[in-house]
């Protein structure tokens, strides 16, 4: 499969254009249709479900989500520095934006739209409606499935929300057409997003046998091993011991590491399942500046016989603190250090000078033998390259952090013997060499966040990781730029969180502002 999730002959996905056409053509859904097909006609048989799943894929796919996302945990710390001034990107990194910021408002809104396009779909699949209108026992349990997907769709934007703002408004299938839902504390919604997954887990497929970009069991126990690892910040109450649980869970299910790092992030990378859990996919015959396509050509300077596209956007660079993690400034020893540096210089003296910083080039647009991917549109520059959400890499060092914070049911010497798999992948193209390996006196908590740094930079992990392990704000950690000066200096703690932004404050008066806003 290669489109949307992706979009073959007979497979789910083959609707795709029509759902988006269908739903996407308004801001919202409370918005009266301007054509004839109303819920009713929509849903009146099996196709129609079809389509309207594609549709909620559709707007994670080809929304702003993931650019949006992705600039907010990496700009706003050591991962990347802007050279543009647009969506307050300088904010970021200055740890300086208020609730006025409008590029706050942009991911908040592209994820409560898709939780209300999710609960459009819940009450449409609901059992009273799915009896009401004649359906057969297996067109019933296939749209339970689909619904169990889009549950989970649903908890992962919660998840988004939870993470970033905090206590976020929190729309449910009961608010459908309410302009003003109410507030849920983040402890509340942690425990509500908790319960939500466990109870679809029966539903959804098991892993590895739904099609590709579509959840199964294995993504659920990926996002919960990723919360309750996250659960302190959360609610103040540690939950280590389900994170062993739960990342335990997604090893057993069959998953492995690919052999080449450098494979990861290609326009081929559709060939990854071993090791991807979850992916949100992309193709070069749908246009979108805020895909993978931002990733490959943001990185300042690569030039286009690297990345498979066009020249660079340069737009993104890192920190000189990103480099120093690794033993080189390219792949001689560790094969992750894929650092672009002709023409570009290691310190960030300047952040919008784009050849003050290191780039990268981990995401290409290019297959496994470096042929750039056909170009199925106008453009000449988009992209195919999946983004994985959840990989195995990650439920690994979950794994072994979660043992290291004192969880229970996990493994110390399993733990390394993850890690090193991890660092036997990058330093020898074999995650059973013991090129690389690390003793057990090595395995400490500041290494295995120097670690994700390695292995998981530029995949929306890092603002999340220094928050866990106390960073972001604090004078523990500093980097160039932090606070707006180029030493780096400790803020305010209430940047930890984003802030509600001030359009829905105002808008919904069921809503109260984050502590220091």
């Amino acid at each position: 499969m290669k489109n949307l999730i992706k979009i073959t002959s007979g497979s789910l996905f083959a609707f795709v254009i029509l759902a988006v056409c269908f739903f996407s053509c308004t801001d919202d859904l409370e918005k009266t249709p301007t054509n004839i097909i109303t819920n009713e006609i929509q849903y009146s048989d099996l196709e129609g479900y079809k389509q309207s799943l594609a549709s909620v894929y559709s707007n994670l796919i080809y929304g702003t989500f993931l650019r949006y996302n992705w600039e907010m945990q990496e700009y706003t710390t050591d991962m990347a520095v802007s050279t543009w001034g647009d969506d307050n990107n300088l904010l970021y990194h200055d740890l300086a934006w208020s609730a006025d910021t409008p590029a706050l408002s942009f991911l908040y809104n592209d994820v409560l739209k898709i939780v209300t396009e999710s609960n459009n779909f819940i009450i449409e699949s609901s059992a009273d409606n799915l009896n009401a209108r004649g359906f057969s026992s297996s067109e019933i349990e296939e749209i339970e499935v689909f619904q169990a997907e889009i549950k989970f769709l649903r908890a992962f934007c919660f998840w988004v929300l939870m993470d970033h703002y905090g206590n976020p408004p929190f729309p449910t299938v009961e608010d459908l057409g309410n302009s003003s839902p109410k507030q849920i504390k983040r402890a509340d919604l942690f425990d509500w997003i908790e319960s939500e997954l466990t109870q679809i887990e029966s539903k959804l497929l098991d892993p590895g046998t739904n099609e590709r970009g579509r959840p199964d069991k294995a993504a659920a126990w990926a996002l919960l091993s990723r919360m309750y690892l996250n659960a302190e910040v959360y609610t103040g109450e540690p939950h280590y011991t389900e994170a062993i649980t739960y990342s335990s869970k997604v090893i057993a299910s069959g998953f492995s590491l690919i052999s080449d790092y450098s494979w990861l992030m290609l326009g081929d990378n559709s060939q990854n399942g071993q090791e991807f859990i979850w992916t949100i996919n992309y193709d070069s015959s749908f246009q979108t500046w805020y895909g993978t396509n931002f990733l490959a050509l943001g990185a300042a300077g690569v030039p286009q016989s690297i990345n498979g596209m066009s020249g660079s956007w340069s737009a993104f660079r890192f920190t000189q603190q990103i480099p120093a993690l690794f033993p080189t400034y390219d792949t001689t020893i560790d094969k992750r250090a894929q650092f672009y540096t002709d023409g570009q210089q290691l310190e960030v003296e300047n952040i919008k000078k784009s050849t003050d910083g290191f780039s990268a080039f981990k995401y290409r647009n290019v297959d496994r033998e470096g042929n750039p991917m056909p170009q199925n549109n106008t453009f000449g520059n988009l992209s195919d390259i999946d983004f994985p959400v959840f990989r195995l890499a990650e439920i690994y060092l979950i794994y072994a952090e979660a043992v290291l914070r004192g969880g229970q049911g996990g493994d110390q010497s399993q733990a390394l013997n993850y890690i090193n798999r991890i660092r036997g992948r990058a330093y020898d193209s074999d995650p059973s060499s013991a090129l690389g390996n690390i003793n057990s006196s090595e395995l400490t908590l500041d290494f295995i966040l120097d670690e994700r740094a390695r292995e998981l930079y530029w995949e929306m992990h890092r603002r999340t990781d220094l928050i866990r392990f106390d960073r972001l704000t604090t004078g523990t950690y500093l980097w160039a730029w932090k606070g707006g000066v180029i030493g780096g200096t400790a803020v305010d703690p209430k940047f930890n969180l984003f802030p509600i932004p001030t359009p829905d404050l105002l808008a919904n008066p069921n809503l109260t502002q984050n502590p220091g806003y």
